[in-house]
């Protein structure tokens, strides 16, 4: 079988999220998820996309990285930064031989999973940023716990959180499994979802659950000393909170 993946689409932007908000990322997003989180903003990478070998991935995104190969380049890591997102990245298995070659070409790649699929097999040099759904998600149940043992320095975990009920389960998980001494954890507000943003697939946030405000989850944060990082979509503070390619 010829090594293929479906592709959505493959652009440079700023990484808008994670401890490496701020740099250039090239991102790679895949067709297709396992999961149908209420909050999804990509339900748009379900179906769309387009069929690519691994030799024309790994072309385009050289091609986008191209300009930055004369400049001096930052003490951490190489950039662009080139980060596989989706959809659900590892929901297609050629996304693992896929994240090997752009670390053999020098790229610091990163990879956003749901941490519903087993992240073991994920090549060692790239950071993995799991999530751990939350609640209000709908998809709770499919979280991997497993996944919480393979967890390095290098790798971090984000809560997606959008009510009172996700942070004291997220706050729960981060201090009965210790998990600021393992890894980075981010705690991300849910932005609402604009109307033609709400794909009907989407799961229901669950009955009884009472949204948290920006505001609010920062104040929780403090109150209670967690070792997390707030964060917020920062691409949606610089370009259309629903624009493609950004």
């Amino acid at each position: 079988m010829s090594e293929t993946l479906v592709i959505n689409e493959i652009y440079l932007s700023v990484q808008g999220e994670s401890t490496w908000a701020g740099l250039p990322c090239v991102f790679v997003r895949l067709t297709a998820c396992n999961l149908r989180c209420s909050y999804c903003d990509t339900a748009y990478a379900f179906t769309d996309g387009r069929e690519m070998t691994l030799v024309d991935i790994l072309a385009r995104v050289t091609e986008l990285a191209k300009p930055f190969a004369t400049q001096i380049q930052t003490a951490a890591a190489r950039l662009p930064l080139v980060e596989l997102t989706g959809g659900e990245p590892l929901w297609q298995k050629n996304s693992l031989p896929l994240m090997r070659s752009l670390c053999d070409a020098g790229f610091c790649v990163l990879l956003e999973t749901s941490g519903a699929l087993d992240i073991a097999p994920v090549d060692a040099r790239v950071k993995r940023i799991m999530d751990l759904k939350c609640p209000s998600s709908g998809e709770s149940k499919r979280n991997r716990r497993e996944n919480l043992q393979h967890l390095k320095h290098t790798d971090e975990v984000k809560f997606v959180i959008g009510t009172q009920e996700d942070y004291q389960w997220a706050k729960e998980i981060v201090l009965t499994r210790k998990l600021a001494e393992i890894c980075p954890v981010l705690f991300s507000w849910v932005a609402p979802l604009l109307p033609r943003q709400q794909d009907k697939s989407l799961r229901k946030v669950p009955a009884g659950q009472t949204p948290i405000s920006r505001q609010e989850l920062v104040e929780k944060i403090i109150a209670d000393a967690l070792p997390v990082r707030f964060q917020l979509q920062m691409h949606k503070f610089i370009w259309p909170p629903d624009q493609k390619g950004v």
